[in-house]
């Protein structure tokens, strides 16, 4: 539940930016909801791999409890910017994406691409706790902190896509993860092709993330937090759907199958990314 947080953060950090600037703040924020997680990885791996998992948890409680208590102190009040009932709300959304085309397309582009990156991730932890590597959690963590690239590159997926416009910036990122995975399939079991592949795919998910909530906060102000929840549904099951898909592929026609999976994934991104320029 408290995951939440992320996703209020986000349009409200759009809502009290510029529009000019609004692609940077979302960048921005995003930058830094992006490390945490990535690093949490890294943090996660060693501390489970020294005190337990059970520490990991309490670490957790700690984080939040001082989280909380700086949302309270520091963020400015805001204003409710609807006056219908909650239920009403989650009812509105569906309507919304039957509205927004626009929406209807940055949801379903997000969604493969995210079904891409997360076939990844569950993928390598597998391939480091086999031959030739028998590498422990900690080593797959230490691969989260190579992936903060493509959190520290986010504020200037925000800018660009302030300057020249979202779309340009989510094409670029579609051929970003393609590359990636040829990086990954070509690489086979080598370190120097993963931490490469793996900057490349973050750098690509993450300047398509941010394009794509740059794009969607322009649709309909006075409902950015629905919007950004349609937007979100979509992102998760995709994550969840490739995650299935990943782990099948690795299990069927190992490594390269984990590859393939992504490489179709990011090309059925590229599909509904071309279909919805062509009706624009």
């Amino acid at each position: 539940m408290l995951a939440t947080i992320a996703q209020q953060a986000v349009p409200f950090a759009a809502e009290i930016a510029p529009p000019a600037e609004r692609g940077h703040a979302v960048g921005t924020v995003m930058s830094g909801l992006l490390l945490g997680i990535l690093l949490a990885r890294t943090a996660a791996g060693f501390v489970a791999e020294y005190f337990g998992w059970r520490a990991v948890f309490g670490a957790s409680v700690a984080a939040l409890a001082a989280l909380a208590a700086v949302i309270v102190l520091r963020l400015p009040r805001s204003s409710p910017t609807s006056t219908l009932s909650y239920g009403k709300l989650l009812g509105s959304m569906w309507h919304l994406a039957v509205e927004l085309r626009g929406l209807r397309e940055a949801s379903l582009t997000g969604a493969a691409l995210f079904a891409a990156f997360s076939a990844f991730w569950p993928v390598l932890t597998l391939l480091l706790a086999g031959a030739p590597f028998h590498l422990g959690p900690q080593a797959a963590g230490l691969f989260g902190i190579v992936g903060a690239a493509g959190a520290l590159a986010a504020p200037y997926a925000g800018r660009f896509a302030d300057k020249r416009g979202p779309r340009a910036i989510i094409s670029l990122a579609i051929a970003l993860l393609a590359a990636s995975f040829v990086i990954f399939a070509l690489s086979g079991t080598s370190l120097v092709g993963l931490v490469i592949g793996v900057i490349v795919l973050d750098v690509g998910v993450q300047a398509a993330q941010i394009s794509n909530q740059s794009r969607i906060y322009a649709l309909k102000p006075d409902a950015r937090s629905r919007v950004n929840t349609v937007y979100m549904v979509c992102y998760f099951i995709g994550g969840a759907l490739g995650s299935s898909v990943g782990v099948a592929a690795w299990h069927a026609f190992g490594w390269i199958g984990m590859c393939a999976a992504g490489l179709l994934f990011t090309a059925l991104a590229g599909w509904f990314h071309h279909r919805g320029a062509q009706r624009a």
